[in-house]
């Protein structure tokens, strides 16, 4: 059996970072991380129309919630209002203050997760499949991405057995950890079953400096001793 790691695991603490960032006293971990999950579940059920990329928590004082979009006027409604009766909705879930910023996502066919969410709602609508996939995978070649495979499996076209089939183009490194891999996942539901997406996308090498990391982390060097008299 293959053993598979999340690109974004495996990257985490050399190029990415952790999705939600905060700390928090052991009575008060297992709470936090239920929070985000019902956050997050809650913002891609209600917005499943506004292409939502990812959705990044931070706790200090505030909760602030950063969601990454193709389409931010659908979040932000007329005037804001619609950001309003989402922060009343999301006080249910946590009760500190709240604060909601909505961050485009510029290329959506370069992103990883929207790239999944678009074949899956094709899928939806009956579109064949290979077609879904390459016209995805042409349009992100196109957008500027070094390579990009999309994994898709389940009763394809209404088959009776289900299987998997993968298309991709391009270079993936995916062992390579200063390579900056996308990862997305996607499942549409058809009337013959569920399908599942799988997408990666790779966007180029990030080259980390590490001795200025280092040297910006090392503790000042002590001041040299006066000298005795």
């Amino acid at each position: 059996m293959g053993q598979k790691v999340s690109p974004l695991l495996l990257r985490i603490g050399y190029i990415k970072n952790w999705r939600s960032t905060w700390f928090a006293e052991k009575k008060d971990f297992a709470n936090n991380i239920l929070e985000d999950y019902k956050i997050r579940k809650f913002i891609k059920t209600k917005f499943a129309q506004a292409a939502v990329s990812r959705v990044e928590v931070e706790r200090a004082d505030k909760v602030k919630i950063i969601i990454y979009t193709a389409r931010p006027g659908v979040i932000i409604g007329r005037r804001g209002a619609d950001i309003d009766k989402l922060k009343e909705e999301i006080n249910k879930i946590v009760s500190r203050e709240i604060t909601i910023e909505p961050r485009e996502v510029k290329n959506a066919s370069a992103d990883a997760q929207l790239i999944a969410q678009n074949v899956g709602f094709q899928l939806e609508k009956r579109v064949a499949f290979r077609r879904a996939v390459k016209r995805s995978i042409d349009q992100a070649m196109q957008s500027g991405v070094k390579g990009v495979k999309i994994s898709v499996s389940g009763r394809l076209n209404g088959a009776e057995m289900s299987r998997r089939e993968t298309y991709k183009d391009g270079k993936l490194p995916l062992h390579t950890l200063r390579a900056d891999v996308e990862y997305g996942f996607a499942e549409a539901l058809t009337t013959y079953g569920i399908l599942r997406i799988k997408v990666w996308v790779y966007k180029g090498d990030v080259i980390v400096d590490r001795k200025k990391i280092n040297a910006a982390a090392a503790p000042a060097a002590a001041e040299p001793a006066a000298p005795k008299v």
